[in-house]
């Protein structure tokens, strides 16, 4: 049984929002919703997501602000913006903040689903590189450290990530 990919959908208009969900769900997604900017940063406090699709326009804490609390958060987390009222320069400033994607309103389906699925490989890379990084690192350290060093490096290692 494959993994889900774990999307958050972020968007203030309810309609759009569980039309899209539900498109992505038959699409075997594992989607979970917020209708503003404050919900979907206490989602991901609670679960760990692999992406987020945001609304850029949104009352109260907009697309762009969630990005940047998102992206310090979970450096993994890969963020599309998907919007009906993008700019040449929204678009850069939230490429700049961390956006893997930028897409206009209205959407097609699968363009939408294969930037989701770059935006999912891209996020694997990064893990990965990373993960290996911190695996030489330990070896290193395995061959000229006691198990206290070991475990205090591995610790430091641990507050890194978060």
């Amino acid at each position: 049984m494959s993994k889900k990919i774990k999307l958050l959908i972020v968007d203030d208009e309810i309609k759009f929002l569980d039309s899209i969900a539900k498109r992505l769900e038959l699409r075997d997604f594992d989607v979970t919703k917020a209708t503003n900017g404050q919900e979907a940063i206490e989602a991901t406090h609670n679960d760990k997501f692999d992406l987020a699709l945001l609304d850029l326009k949104m009352p109260g804490m907009n697309g762009k602000e969630v990005l940047e609390i998102i992206k310090k958060e979970h450096k993994y987390l890969e963020v599309i913006i998907l919007t009906g009222h993008g700019s040449m320069d929204s678009a850069v400033e939230c490429t700049k903040l961390g956006a893997f994607s930028y897409l206009p309103k209205p959407y097609e389906l699968e363009k939408l689903i294969e930037i989701l699925q770059q935006a999912y490989e891209a996020r694997l890379k990064n893990k990965f590189s990373m993960d290996q990084a911190r695996m030489e690192k330990l070896a290193k350290l395995a061959t000229g450290s006691s198990a206290l060093g070991i475990l205090r490096a591995m610790r430091e290692m641990d507050d890194d990530e978060k």
